[in-house]
């Protein structure tokens, strides 16, 4: 009888949450839905229910009736900037009521690790803690996070980052959301006086093929084979699992760092001396190596502080791609299967000595960026309350490499594949109403920026067609990274993914970039000047979103004319052109194609190039390299983006970024 009782009471709550209107996460206490517009709001309920939508701003009813899979919508109409309102969503006798909701301006801020960065958590932007203390001051700011996830079949829900849909902004709910997006919502928020809701749907290490559709991604040539070829792999996946699972075997069989099963490659006495240096962290893919798969070992040295000394200390090495073993002065202490799971290994007071102690970290890459990829530029050793960053020059040599094994076949389950971010990420928001869009990638694409030209135009046209909207979209280029220029011709694609992005700011209708080739940082791809990226986002928004009349572009170069052995370069954007001492960063060449550092002085709006080895100039390049030493303003502060004015092909011409 009680087994019975218990049977039926199973099934009368079951059927009373199903009975219930199911909402996406889109759809909760605090959102804030898009102004004066026919805002989609869509759920679940019982097949052939009628779903009632009533809106407190106007008191008007909408109904819907739930198709065979479960699926209504409607349209509501939304007042003018305002709240807090409240929504009530009925079916039969079950209803549901979303509070404290806002209209005004939602943004959907989208790309990789520098849009994923938060402010606190693992990015701790410049002056981190009081952003965070400050954060309660704007309210009117709403917070949306969506949980990191891919996909290789469209997918209709996503997962929130923390417990709950839309947050108010707050010291908790700021800590770990995108800075960059945080930022340019509060430069629209204190200018506006509207609330603004701000959607963060990032994933670090992403490639922009990865956002795009199937469907659009498919209309480019080099693209349709890895859009068919994950068509056939989502049928035999478990196939391909096991595959790369024996792929990963024979790497530990051809290893040879291993003896037997002794890492002798991490004892304290071997001897590294022939190894070659790289910085970590970082990933080895963006200093020559991207097409590696295979182990990787890194080993350093460091000073042990006497005050940790017996004492528990943690190694903090953030995320490391894909696979790790560390060790100790030749002792394991910890081992970690998967991206991108943070590695924090404790280790035991008593393996704990002063003075030099050596650290080693095995990488197994199965795919795609590789190395120890830290966060915010560092791996720490901590003890209580103290830290001490070892990040640095390291020895590093390859143990085995995928040349030496079998060859497997792609896996499509994976975030970097064609159109997974799109599925997971992308998908389940549409058709949500928003004012625009904030784009932050490209590290990822650097090896291919030709095929960028192709690729930003065709994300901004496909999310577009998507959303039903020609929303505005706001780009930011890439900052300055790695060693300072030393050489006037250096041979890197990110001045070409910058130009990819510059091109498609000037071509595509009311796409617009930000640069901050001036907030970089040579050692962290993750800049921490996140309030400046913010900052200069908001300007362009505020003049061709809103029409403010603001200083908001940097200058570019808008003609050129060679003037005997000088060449005059004409700049828009600019009411006066400035520098802090020589003007830096021109470079010239003649029809020998070798360039030379020139000498650069302002006339205006205009800039003359020369150089005493170039008597005949075909052509100059500005700030064109990794990460240039530049120097060239406006009278806005806003630094020059990087041009050339020669189209001579470039160094990722042909490339494809196969996935």
């Amino acid at each position: 009888m009680k087994k019975a009782i218990s049977i039926l009471a199973f099934l009368c709550i079951a059927f009373s949450a199903f009975a219930q209107v199911q909402l996406s996460q889109l759809f909760s206490d605090n959102m804030v839905l898009q102004r004066n517009s026919e805002a989609p709001i869509w759920g679940k309920a019982k097949a052939g229910a009628t779903v009632s939508v009533t809106t407190s701003w106007d008191g008007k009813n909408y109904s819907a009736v739930a198709g065979p899979d479960g699926k209504w919508s409607v349209k509501v109409s939304t007042p003018d900037a305002g709240g807090p309102y409240s929504i009530i969503f009925k079916q039969g006798r079950k209803s549901t009521v979303l509070k404290n909701v806002m209209s005004g301006d939602v943004w959907l801020c989208s790309g990789q690790s520098n849009m994923e960065m938060p402010v606190n958590g693992w990015g701790k932007v410049k002056n981190y803690e009081q952003e965070v203390e400050e954060a309660s001051q704007y309210p009117g700011i709403r917070l949306l996070n969506l949980k990191m996830t891919y996909s290789d079949t469209p997918e209709d829900e996503f997962d929130v980052k923390g417990e709950y849909g839309w947050n108010v902004c707050d010291p908790a709910s700021v800590a770990n959301f995108s800075a960059c997006a945080y930022f340019f919502g509060r430069e629209l928020y204190k200018d506006q006086n509207i609330p603004i809701g701000l959607i963060n749907s990032s994933y670090g290490g992403t490639c922009i093929e990865s956002w795009i559709s199937p469907d659009a991604l498919a209309t480019i040539a080099s693209e349709k084979e890895f859009i068919q070829q994950g068509k056939t792999i989502v049928g035999t996946r478990q196939n391909v699992d096991s595959l790369r699972a024996i792929w990963c075997g024979q790497i530990d069989e051809k290893e040879r760092g291993f003896s037997g099963k002794k890492a002798v490659w991490a004892e304290t006495g071997f001897d590294d001396s022939s190894w070659k240096t790289v910085h970590v962290p970082g990933d080895i893919g963006l200093r020559g190596f991207a097409d590696f798969d295979g182990s990787v070992w890194f080993r350093t040295t460091f000073d042990m502080p006497e005050s940790f000394a017996g004492h528990e200390v943690v190694l903090k090495l953030g995320t490391v791609d894909d696979n790790d073993i560390t060790y100790l002065n030749g002792r394991k202490i910890g081992e970690t299967k998967g991206y991108p799971k943070e590695r924090e290994y404790v280790i035991p007071a008593r393996f704990v000595k002063a003075g030099k102690n050596q650290l080693t970290v095995r990488c197994v890459d199965t795919h795609g960026s590789c190395g120890i990829m830290g966060r915010s530029g560092k791996v720490e050793i901590a003890c209580g309350g103290k830290s001490m960053d070892i990040a640095g020059d390291w020895k590093y040599c390859f143990g085995a490499t995928s040349d030496e094994v079998m060859k497997i076949p792609e896996s499509s389950l994976r975030p970097d594949y064609p159109s997974n971010q799109f599925n997971a990420m992308l998908n389940p928001l549409i058709p949500f109403s928003v004012k625009g869009a904030l784009w932050y990638q490209g590290e990822t694409n650097a090896d291919a920026s030709y095929q960028y030209r192709e690729t930003l135009p065709l994300m901004i046209r496909d999310w577009r067609d998507q959303w039903g909207m020609k929303m505005p979209f706001y780009i930011v280029q890439l900052a300055n990274f790695r060693d300072a220029q030393t050489e006037p011709d250096e041979k890197d694609g990110w001045p070409e993914l910058r130009e990819a992005q510059a091109l498609t700011g000037s071509t595509v209708e009311d796409a617009h970039v930000a640069v901050i080739i001036d907030l970089g940082d040579a050692k962290d791809i993750h800049p921490k000047n996140k309030q400046e990226v913010g900052r200069r986002l908001g300007l362009l928004a505020r003049k061709y979103t809103y029409g403010e009349n603001v200083a908001a572009d940097s200058p570019m170069m808008e003609s050129y004319a060679i003037e005997g052995s000088s060449v005059r370069i004409s700049f828009k954007n600019a009411k006066a052109l400035k520098a802090d001492g020589p003007v830096k960063g021109f470079v010239i060449a003649g029809g020998d194609h070798v360039f030379h550092f020139a000498d650069a002085r302002i006339d205006g709006c205009d800039v003359v190039v020369s150089c005493p080895e170039v008597k005949y100039p075909l052509a100059v390049r500005y700030a064109w390299a990794s990460n240039p030493v530049c120097n060239l303003y406006n009278e806005a502060g806003l630094p020059a983006g990087p041009f050339r004015t020669d189209d001579w092909p470039g160094v990722t011409i042909g490339r494809k970024h196969h996935n």
